[in-house]
């Protein structure tokens, strides 16, 4: 029977015709989806308007208008019908009697009615009281009776809302943030509520209450798609129950599934994962817009008045790093930014993003995504180092993960991803999907990387442990073949690689073991530390359990669970006590090296060389060896003070040290004294580098104290804009005991910043011990940093004084 077939019956048989007319149409398999609540809104066009003509006859200045979502003839086998009799006020009586002659029949059927009846006026007092009757207004569509009575409130009610869109935006958006606090978020639940959870369908109509304010308007690709797919599961979910309920449960997805022609629960649950996260960022960033026009708004008047009427001043730029600065409160790109010939671009934007605290633009993250090149394999090393501080940057990770993805980039850069993504987990204890579950484990491990000695692999090893999960199997064995091949891609050499495999392999061995075997036995703690190998793996594996099993949900980790683990890895750590690192040799100097340092000391003053550092391609790769910075060669007279005010001068151009070592070389035979020798890596934080001679006069003026490097780093410091930024761990400064006969090793772990090694330097010179040797290591935004140093005479410092020394380090940083 055609759709005017239907029609017809329904209006020549009355509400028993409507109901048969009904059961037909949702019943067809033939029709599903948009068609069906189209036709399904047609048919109950028809009818309703049958009931209007046959109940008024006589009466003018009436018409009915459907509301809401049957408003937008979206109407659901179960949904309400949302109506307004709306009438001049001229026949109150008459008016009376027709919605009874229409309420009625609607009721008699059981079906669920929302209707109201009002004079414009009363309409839209209404709307102004009560925001949710002003959004069902919104989407206002004649049925029957006076056209121009209906088409005069909607012109109206769209009036009021664009006019008091400044006050009613801001109130909308609070009842969605306490309707996500009571609901949750849609793309994460196991049992979601398809229209009140974040990301639903209440959502994707709040954005278009937005847009219809013509004060901003919501990124539409894929919106209206996932909006269909969502209405598409609550139709399956009426048809299957029964019922008029929006609730996703458990027991009734396996029906919705095979209703939706899908494989299984699983797979439908993933389809409305994507569709609520298609709708929440779509709502993250046109919330953002209108807080951003609104601010605009409230500024202007006062800037005019400053001003003097004049225009309106540019918006200021603030960089952020190579390509990419601040405006207006978003991460933007650089007017010199070039996408298509810088493949790291989108890394360094988003990591610049998170370590400032900011969201990226979304025209940022489209522009990238139309035009970054790939990656070459394996990464460059500037990618990797980027690739980590993004996760290393705390909870601003998520937002800033999220944008990227919305526009396909993580799965461009990781493209095994795309089988964690949005996937379910069925288990009580999991509060998150695969993906959500590996950030938020990231942002977990980023609390803890004061705790290990690599900070990167724990970063990355916290991203990949659970990628084996969508492959059959047992997910740690076949994650541990991902993570290998991923960290090969990325640019870690071999060991790396080794360790990130091992910790994916054995991320459930401590907790497993802890809990479930006897500890006091000998062959248990033996092959735990068979398994790790190694003190460094067994540190980053304790942090690793403890970030994940945060991450997993408050039932998964307690204070017996972490001290049985706790006790685990002690006792595995005396089993493996016999790996306690010795200070590095140094190498030989080179022919290059003994030539600065013989300058250094004829002329009494620094000597310094740049040059551009590479590494070799892989051994499975051919080509050009890949850039790692500039190689920065410094020699000095030794004398106090050449640490801090290297590293001053170096902040002070704006250079990033990446890494750095410093010992004192004694000359060749034949000339008396030592010259430090200084050999870093470093980069232009943005721009490009300084001239070598511009670093020697300053280096020459910090030495003899004329250049105020506190000061000026000071006054820069001041001059920046304040951001909110990402909550760093405090820093960490412990003595490594027995790591070195010769000298007192002083660890430092702490987050890189501009002027960071200046104030380890200045600190270190107040103690009044000498730095015999430094290895200095920038993993991401985290500094790991080793300082051998002796006392006044040369020898390693006492117990007590080295520990004094370490505290006084720690609250300078802190401090």
């Amino acid at each position: 029977m055609t759709s005017t077939d239907m029609r017809t019956e329904a209006e020549d048989s009355g509400p028993s015709g409507y109901a048969a007319a009904r059961l037909r149409l949702l019943q067809e398999g033939a029709r599903s989806g948009p068609p069906r609540r189209a036709a399904l809104a047609e048919l109950t066009d028809d009818w309703l308007t049958g009931l209007f003509t046959a109940g008024s006859e006589g009466l003018r200045g009436a018409s009915l208008v459907a509301v809401g979502g049957y408003g937008r003839g979206e109407l659901s086998p179960r949904s309400d019908l949302d109506l307004l009799l709306l009438h001049d006020g001229s026949d109150s009586g008459a008016v009376a009697a027709l919605a009874d002659r229409i309420w009625y029949p609607v009721w008699d059927l059981g079906l669920a009615l929302d209707h109201s009846v009002r004079t414009p006026a009363e309409a839209r007092k209404t709307a102004g009281d009560d925001l949710k009757v002003q959004l069902g207004l919104l989407d206002a569509r004649h049925l029957a009776g006076d056209l121009a009575l209906t088409a005069g409130l909607r012109t109206a009610v769209l009036a009021d809302w664009r006019n008091q869109a400044p006050k009613r935006l801001p109130e909308l958006q609070e009842l969605c943030a306490e309707r996500a606090e009571r609901q949750g978020e849609l793309q994460y639940l196991l049992e979601p509520d398809l229209k009140e959870a974040r990301g639903g369908l209440r959502d994707a109509t709040a954005l278009r209450a937005v847009a219809a304010s013509w004060l901003a308007d919501a990124p539409r690709e894929g919106l209206s798609d996932a909006r269909r797919r969502l209405l598409d599961v609550r139709d399956a979910l009426h048809l299957t129950t029964g019922r008029a309920t929006d609730r996703l449960s458990l027991q009734e997805q396996d029906q919705v599934a095979a209703e939706l022609g899908l494989l299984d629960a699983d797979t439908l649950l993933r389809q409305v994962y994507e569709a609520a996260r298609v709708v929440s960022y779509a709502s993250d960033v046109t919330w953002r817009e209108v807080g951003r026009v609104l601010r605009s708004r409230a500024v202007r008047p006062r800037l005019r008045a400053m001003l003097g009427g004049g225009a309106k001043p540019a918006a200021e730029r603030s960089p952020l790093a190579e390509g990419v600065v601040e405006m207006d409160g978003e991460v933007v790109l650089a007017r010199t930014a070039r996408p298509e010939r810088d493949p790291v671009l989108p890394l360094r934007a988003a990591a610049a993003a998170a370590q400032a605290g900011l969201p990226l633009s979304l025209h940022a993250v489209r522009r990238m995504a139309a035009a970054a090149r790939p990656l070459p394999t394996p990464w460059p090393a500037e990618a990797r180092e980027q690739l980590v501080t993004l996760l290393g940057s705390g909870r601003p990770t998520v937002e800033v993960w999220e944008a990227l993805e919305a526009e396909g980039l993580i799965t461009r850069l990781l493209p095994d991803w795309e089988r964690v993504r949005c996937r379910p987990q069925r288990n009580a204890v999991h509060i998150w999907t695969v993906d959500r579950h590996l950030i938020e484990t990231a942002v977990r491990a980023s609390e803890l990387t004061r705790r290990v000695g690599r900070p990167d692999l724990l970063l990355v090893a916290s991203l990949l442990h659970d990628i084996g999960k969508g492959w059959p199997g047992d997910h740690s064995v076949a994650g541990e073949i991902i993570a290998r091949d991923v960290a090969s891609r990325i640019g870690f050499d071999r060991a790396d690689v080794a360790v990130l495999a091992a910790l994916v392999r054995h991320h459930l061995l401590l907790v497993d073991t802890a809990t479930r075997r006897d500890l006091e036995d000998p062959a248990t703690v033996r092959s735990v530390a068979e398994a790790v190998g190694s003190q460094g793996t067994l540190e980053l594996l304790h942090a690793l359990t403890e970030a994940d099993a945060l991450a997993t949900g408050p039932a998964a980790w307690s204070s017996w669970r972490g001290s049985l683990v706790a006790d685990l890895v002690k006792r595995v750590s005396a089993v493996l006590a016999g790996d306690a690192p010795e200070e590095p040799e140094d190498a030989a100097p080179t022919a290059e090296q003994e030539r600065l340092a013989i300058e250094a000391f004829r002329t009494r003053g620094p000597v310094l060389a740049l040059r551009a550092q590479t590494e070799p391609p892989a051994e499975e790769t051919a080509g050009d060896p890949e850039p790692l910075g500039v190689e920065l060669l410094i020699a000095v007279p030794d004398q106090p003070g050449v640490l801090p005010a290297v590293a001053g001068v170096l902040a002070m151009h704006r250079l990033t040290v990446r890494t750095a070592e410093l010992r004192a070389l004694d000359l060749p035979d034949g000339v008396e004294g030592s010259v430090l020798l200084l050999n870093w890596r470093v980069a232009a934080e943005y721009g490009s580098l300084p001239q070598a001679a511009r670093l020697r006069a300053d280096l020459v003026r910090a030495l003899d104290g004329s250049l105020a490097i506190t000061a000026r780093l000071a006054e820069r410091d001041a001059a920046y804009p304040r951001r909110r930024g990402t909550v760093a761990p405090p820093p960490r400064v412990t003595v490594a005991s027995a790591a070195s006969r010769h000298a007192t090793v002083i660890e430092v772990r702490a987050h890189d910043a501009p002027g960071l090694l200046h104030r380890i330097g200045r600190a270190l010179e107040d103690a009044n011990v000498r730095v015999r040797s430094m290895h200095v290591s920038t993993l991401g935004a985290n500094a790991v940093d080793a300082f051998y140093v002796t006392g006044t005479k040369g020898a390693p410092l006492p117990g007590e004084e080295a520990a004094s020394v370490a505290r006084a380090l720690e609250e300078t940083l802190r401090g």
